[in-house]
């Protein structure tokens, strides 16, 4: 089978396409899939390059999320069957831990993601265990399936279970037309948030639009901070959902409301960032 790998970090030239062996079925509660899709996240281009005090094993095979149909399955498998179009959940951990146990998996001090800490999904055939697995909807295309998992868990846990997203609230989306980004929308208006979202272009302000965004700033045209509060009424966000790091990081903070919190889940342009600690007790805000 075909699998894209990499031996070494580097630039796009280090990825490449090696001939392996499809995987044997060698747990009981484990399945084989067959991919039909496997999504790009920015994980991939962090792996690939190297990250300074990240351990990846090498080589590895490329790839967080992906969808495709089960193969094959072991004798204790008891929810999935051969011929079954599932989606592949890119979190492992050890699942007997009381973080574990207690339905908080991402605590677990052996959480781990697949295409960082192990193999991924960018291969032809890929054996997981039954516990990784997702029915995969039906109105959903493979591709749209394989787009979902580690985007969405991660907005889900920023906005809902962190952020506390709820109805009425205001929630700035920074960066709505990338892969969190536009999942940060959806999730944010289907518990009826009203979203204002940032974007670069036009195009991406209609697709944010389009998404469910109430209101839409193109941050290449305007000040971040300054329309969202004249959107607000010079009230400011409850929830900034941010993931940029230190370009929008001074804009995002000025963006908040009294009692409002900032949710974080990355820097990509730059992790080095600054704090006024007046605004976190005077303004009673919290960074998440």
């Amino acid at each position: 089978m075909k699998a894209i790998r990499i031996h070494q970090h580097g630039g796009p030239d280090v990825l490449k396409i090696d001939d392996l062996p499809v995987p044997k079925l060698e747990d009981g509660k484990s399945v084989l899939v067959k991919v039909k899709a496997a999504a790009m996240n920015h994980m991939d281009l962090w792996v690939r390059q190297g990250m300074p005090g990240a351990k990846i094993p090498l080589p590895i095979i490329l790839g967080c999320e992906g969808a495709g149909v089960i193969e094959g399955v072991g004798a204790g498998v008891r929810n999935f069957k051969r011929g079954d179009e599932v989606v592949i959940s890119p979190g492992t951990s050890c699942g007997q831990c009381e973080s574990c146990l207690s339905g908080n998996d991402h605590y677990c001090r052996s959480y781990g993601i697949y295409g960082e800490t192990q193999d991924g999904t960018e291969v032809e055939y890929k054996v997981v265990p039954e516990t990784n697995l997702i029915p995969k909807p039906k109105n959903l295309s493979f591709e749209e399936a394989a787009a979902v998992p580690l985007t969405f868990l991660t907005a889900w846990q920023m906005l809902v279970e962190r952020g506390q997203v709820g109805h009425g609230k205001q929630v700035l989306i920074i960066a709505a037309a990338s892969g969190v980004g536009s999942a940060g929308v959806q999730i944010a208006k289907l518990f009826g948030a009203r979203v204002i979202a940032t974007v670069g272009s036009d195009e991406k302000a209609a697709r944010a639009k389009e998404l469910g965004a109430d209101e839409v700033i193109n941050h290449r045209k305007q000040d971040i901070a300054e329309e969202v509060r004249r959107i607000t009424d010079r009230r400011g966000v409850d929830i900034v959902f941010e993931h940029v790091g230190a370009a929008t990081w001074e804009k995002s903070l000025r963006s908040l409301a009294f009692g409002g919190k900032l949710v974080t889940c990355g820097a990509t342009t730059g992790y080095d960032v600054k704090i006024d600690l007046r605004h976190l007790f005077i303004k009673q805000q919290q960074i998440i």
